[in-house]
C-alpha cells in the first residue's frame, strides 16, 4: 500500500479515484508541471475501477488505421448517440465529447496504451471501436507505470470520505487509510470516484428489492460516497438515479467483480423467455453494439428479475462465448426442466416462434430479412427457427455497470453548484456521465467520456491553480 509523503505545502491536484477517468486527469495534470496525488480507494492488486474490465474505446476519426477498418465521423458519432439515448442528452457536452474525441487513440498510445489489430465478425466494432491489447487491466497497468514514472503520487486503500469548501472554493479532502481519517490539502480536486451501482442500499432507494438481485458487472469499491458528499455540498444532480448502463450477464456469474467475460451475446441468435417461459421483447432489434445495454434493464422489469436465452445447435458458433457453459438437452421440454421452467410452456412459446419466423438469408453481419410475423413481440431480424438439437439455454440477470445518477458539469469539467461552476472543483468519468448519457449505451463510449473528460479536468485544474498562484 502507498504511503503520503510528509507534505509541508498542499498538492497542486488532488484525483480522488483510481480509473480511466482519474488517471487521464492525474498524466494531464502532472505532464502541464503540477504535483498530483491520487487517491484509490481499493487495495493496489484491484486497482482501476471498471476500467479495467473493459476491452475498447470508441471516438471520431477520418479515416481508417492499422486498428480500425474505416472512417467514424462525429456527425455519425453523434446521430448514434441520439439513437442510444433516445435524444436524453446534453447535446452541447455531448457534441463537445465526440469532438474532443477525435484521434483520442493517438494519445492513449503515447500514454502506454497498445491497440490490436481491427477484429472482424459478429461484433460489428472494427470500424468505430479499437480495442486494447491484453484487456483494460493491461491499459490501466500501463496507465499506473506512466503515473509513477512521472512522479504522481498514488496511494492505494484510501478512501475519499468527505471534503472541505470555503467560499466556495474545495481546501482539502478527508481520506480514510487503516481505519483513521485525515485531511490532505490541495489547491484544486478532480472527483472520478464513479457511481454508487455497488451500494445496494442506495440501489434499494430506487429499485427496491429487485437490486437484490442484480449483479455489479465491476469494482466493488463503487459506492457512491464522494457523489453523495457532493450533492450534500450542493452541486447540482444530473441523471435519472433509475437509470444504469446494465446488461444481461450469466445468472450464475460472482455477485460482483466478475467483468465482461459474464455477459451474453447470444440474445440475437434465439428467442429470451420470462421465467413463465413468454418472450417479452424484439431479440433482434438492432446490432449487438447498439441495443446489448438495454438487456439488462429488460431481464430487471422480469418477474424474479430472471429469464433465459434459449439458442439450437445451428446458433452456438454465432457468438463469443461466455465463461460458464451451456445448459444443454435433447428436447426443448427436457431443456425447460432443466431450467426450472414449465416444459409445455416453453414448448408452446417456441411452436409459436417457429410458426412466426420467415427465413430469408440469414446473415448475422448485417440487418438480414430473417423476421416474423403475426406475433408480439416481434423477431426484427436474425430469426430463424429454433428446431435443431441439442437445444441450449443460458440463465440471464441484470449486470449493472454503472449508475448515471451524477453530477452536472460545464464544458471544462467544473462541478456545478446553485450559483455556478466550482472553480477548482472538477468531475469527470462515471460520476458525471448523466450529463451525456440520460439513458441507454454503446459499446466503447464510457471510456470516451471518462477519457475526454479526465484530460479536461486534468488541464483546467492546472489552468485554475497557475491563476490562483499568479494572483496571491
Amino acid at each position: 500500500m502507498g504511503r503520503f509523503r510528509p507534505l509541508s505545502k498542499p498538492y497542486d491536484v488532488i484525483v480522488a479515484g483510481g480509473g480511466n477517468a482519474a488517471l487521464c486527469a492525474a498524466l494531464t495534470a502532472r505532464e502541464a508541471g503540477a504535483s498530483v496525488l491520487l487517491l484509490e480507494s481499493s487495495p493496489r492488486w484491484c486497482r482501476g475501477g471498471n476500467s479495467r474490465h473493459t476491452r475498447n474505446i470508441r471516438y471520431a476519426h477520418a479515416a481508417a488505421n492499422e486498428y480500425l477498418t474505416g472512417p467514424y465521423l462525429e456527425e455519425e458519432f453523434f446521430e448514434d448517440l441520439l439513437a442510444v439515448t433516445g435524444g436524453q442528452t446534453d447535446e452541447e457536452l455531448a457534441r463537445l465529447t465526440i469532438r474532443r474525441s477525435r484521434d483520442l487513440g493517438r494519445w492513449m498510445e503515447a500514454h502506454g496504451c497498445r491497440f490490436q489489430p481491427a477484429m472482424r465478425g459478429t461484433l460489428h466494432l472494427a470500424r468505430t471501436n479499437a480495442f486494447f491489447l491484453g484487456g483494460g487491466k493491461a491499459l490501466m497497468n500501463a496507465y499506473y507505470k506512466r503515473a509513477e514514472r512521472l512522479g504522481v503520487d498514488i496511494v492505494t486503500s484510501a478512501e475519499a470520505v468527505d471534503l472541505d469548501m470555503e467560499d466556495g472554493l474545495f481546501r482539502r479532502i478527508h481520506v480514510r487509510m487503516d481505519n483513521l481519517v485525515r485531511p490532505v490539502e490541495g489547491r484544486s480536486l478532480v472527483v472520478a470516484t464513479g457511481g454508487f451501482q455497488a451500494n445496494r442500499s442506495w440501489l434499494r432507494e430506487h429499485w427496491g428489492e429487485a437490486a437484490d438481485r442484480f449483479i455489479v458487472r465491476g469494482t466493488p469499491y463503487n459506492q457512491g460516497r464522494m457523489l453523495r458528499v457532493l450533492l450534500r455540498h450542493g452541486a447540482v444532480p444530473v441523471g435519472d438515479p433509475t437509470q444504469c448502463h446494465a446488461v444481461a450477464v450469466d445468472a450464475r456469474a460472482p455477485e460482483e467483480d466478475g467483468g465482461i467475460v459474464t455477459r451474453l451475446d447470444c440474445i440475437s441468435f434465439g428467442i429470451v423467455v420470462n421465467k413463465d417461459a413468454r418472450r417479452f421483447y424484439d431479440e433482434g432489434e438492432d446490432f449487438w453494439p447498439k441495443r446489448y445495454a438495454i438487456w439488462g434493464r429488460l431481464v430487471a422489469q422480469q418477474p424474479d428479475q430472471i429469464a433465459y436465452a434459449v439458442i439450437d445447435a445451428r446458433s452456438m458458433d454465432l457468438f463469443m462465448p461466455s465463461v460458464f457453459p451451456p445448459i444443454a438437452a435433447g428436447s426443448v421440454e427436457e431443456l425447460a426442466e432443466r431450467i426450472g421452467l414449465d416444459p409445455r410452456a416453453l414448448r408452446a412459446t417456441v411452436d409459436r416462434f417457429n410458426a412466426a419466423v420467415t427465413e430469408r438469408d440469414f446473415d448475422p453481419s448485417r440487418l438480414d430479412d430473417c423476421s416474423t410475423t403475426g406475433i408480439t413481440p416481434p423477431k426484427s431480424h436474425w430469426a430463424r427457427k429454433i428446431e435443431r438439437p441439442p437445444f441450449y439455454a443460458y440463465p440471464l440477470r441484470p449486470g449493472i455497470t454503472f449508475t448515471y445518477l451524477g453530477v452536472k458539469v460545464d464544458a471544462c469539467a467544473r462541478v456545478m453548484g446553485p450559483h455556478g461552476p466550482y472553480e477548482n472543483l472538477f468531475a469527470a468519468g462515471e460520476i458525471m456521465s448523466g450529463n451525456i448519457l440520460g439513458r441507454g449505451y454503446m459499446a466503447g463510449f464510457g471510456m470516451t467520456i471518462g477519457t475526454v473528460f479526465g484530460r479536461e479536468a486534468g488541464k483546467e485544474a492546472v489552468r485554475y491553480v497557475v491563476r490562483s498562484l499568479q494572483g496571491s
